[in-house]
């Protein structure tokens, strides 16, 4: 049987358990913290020369200009083309489905005019840049390139900066593609803080953008935290999380496979099983035990479960419902005879996969719904990636004369009553002036 940890909703100290198993600090230790704030630093005031300095130190990369450091887009359709047919096809399908699903997240702008001829409203705008963060070497992922950049080009954002780093020069084609697929319009091979410094700030060559999305390690997150203010970010990301909510039905071997889909993501990651059947929750056990030998990432895997993962009976799914709510994960799969039934009463998830046919994984690549999802519970308050993060609003407010007047009054009595004099006058000049 697997090292996984074993709970029963019955049992006294349940609550404390659970809560023990999702509690996850994502915050930066100190020494982090202080490396991050000195490369925001360097690369704010010295610019490129800091820029290159780091990329030197930490990539192992290189160059004597901050003009090195940009791929030509030729260099991403040549990716495109060197690429294996079925890898190519794959890019496009997903692609497609991603901005066919992100068309209907378009935030559109509105005005309505009222009685006395004021009109109100709404006057929605794209960013005018935005810069796309993507892991580089070993850890490349092809997938949040077309999440992060077709929302972003569907929203018509000006200009989609892309940054990925290229240890000791080394190139990921697939994500080099991506890039040509999702139609990013400038990439430069530059990681970590540096990154985010010179995305937040600008340098002579990488130009300064509106908000930050896309994930990273630690460094790549505390550098994110720290410069929100100076530009907008996605989110701070925690460990992937995987919740299953399962009848007792499905082939277990397929939920054992679920649940590692996010168990081999990295040591940290949390994969959670919810059932009311005991013999199948040992049925899944066995499954995961046997299936564990045919996995690569089976140390990751391992590491995980041991970790953060749990097996968990539940009186029935009633209440694996309430728990999944007080979960509020990052992934959740309802692998039940109605899941229809079950999804409406589900208030906190970043994303819902309904049915037995409906692996996570889907998700992951080419359902169509972005993969980038609130985690660390933060579903409760947080939604995915979309079309509107690249999109904002301003309130428009054309008063009528008749309008004035209307308001005016009201606005005057409440600005007199918090002592805001030249507010009331503001307000109360055009009053007088439209009465005249």
């Amino acid at each position: 049987m697997p090292d996984i940890h074993r709970l029963d909703t019955r049992d006294r100290d349940f609550a404390a358990r659970l809560d023990a198993l999702l509690a996850w600090e994502s915050v930066a230790d100190g020494a982090v913290i202080a490396t991050v704030n000195e490369i925001l630093e360097g690369v704010r005031t010295r610019k490129d020369a800091a820029l290159l300095e780091y990329t030197a130190r930490f990539d192992r990369l290189s160059r004597e200009h901050g003009a090195d450091l940009e791929i030509p887009a030729e260099r991403l359709s040549l990716a495109l083309e060197r690429i294996p047919a079925p890898q190519r096809e794959a890019l496009r399908t997903a692609a497609e489905r991603i901005r066919a699903y992100a068309e209907r997240q378009r935030v559109e702008s509105w005005v309505y005019t009222e009685a006395d001829g004021t009109v109100l409203g709404q006057q929605v705008s794209p960013l005018d840049r935005v810069g796309l963060y993507v892991p580089g070497g070993k850890a490349a992922y092809p997938s949040s390139v077309l999440m992060n950049a077709i929302p972003a080009k569907v929203a018509e954002v000006g200009e989609l900066i892309m940054v990925v780093p290229t240890p000791g020069g080394e190139f990921n084609e697939l994500v080099l593609a991506a890039a040509a697929v999702a139609g990013v319009d400038r990439v430069f091979t530059i990681g970590g803080a540096q990154a985010v410094a010179a995305l937040a700030y600008g340098t002579e060559t990488v130009p300064a953008v509106d908000k930050i999305v896309g994930p990273g390690n630690i460094y790549v997150a505390a550098a994110k935290r720290q410069v929100y203010g100076t530009v907008g970010i996605d989110m701070i990301a925690g460990p992937s999380e995987i919740l299953v909510v399962c009848d007792g039905l499905t082939d277990p071997r397929w939920i054992a496979a679920d649940l590692f889909s996010q168990a081999e993501h990295d040591e940290d990651a949390q994969a959670i099983l919810l059932c009311p059947d005991l013999a199948y929750i040992d049925q899944v056990a066995e499954a995961m035990d046997a299936l564990l030998t045919d996995m690569p990432r089976a140390d990751i895997i391992r590491t995980s479960l041991r970790a953060r993962g749990a097996l968990i009976l539940v009186r029935d799914l009633d209440e694996a419902v309430s728990l999944a709510n007080h979960i509020a994960p990052e992934h959740l799969e309802l692998s039940v005879a109605d899941p229809g039934v079950l999804a409406a009463r589900i208030h906190h998830a970043g994303a819902m996969f309904l049915g037995r046919h409906t692996a996570e994984a889907l998700g992951d690549y080419c359902a169509g719904p972005n993969h980038v999802l609130p985690t660390s519970r933060t579903a409760r308050f947080s939604s995915p990636l979309g079309v509107y993060d690249f999109q904002k609003r301003a309130s428009i407010i054309h008063c009528s004369a008749e309008g004035s007047r209307s308001l005016g009054r009201t606005a005057s009595v409440l600005a007199r009553g918090e002592g805001l004099i030249a507010h009331a006058r503001s307000a109360e000049y055009r009053v007088s002036d439209a009465s005249d």
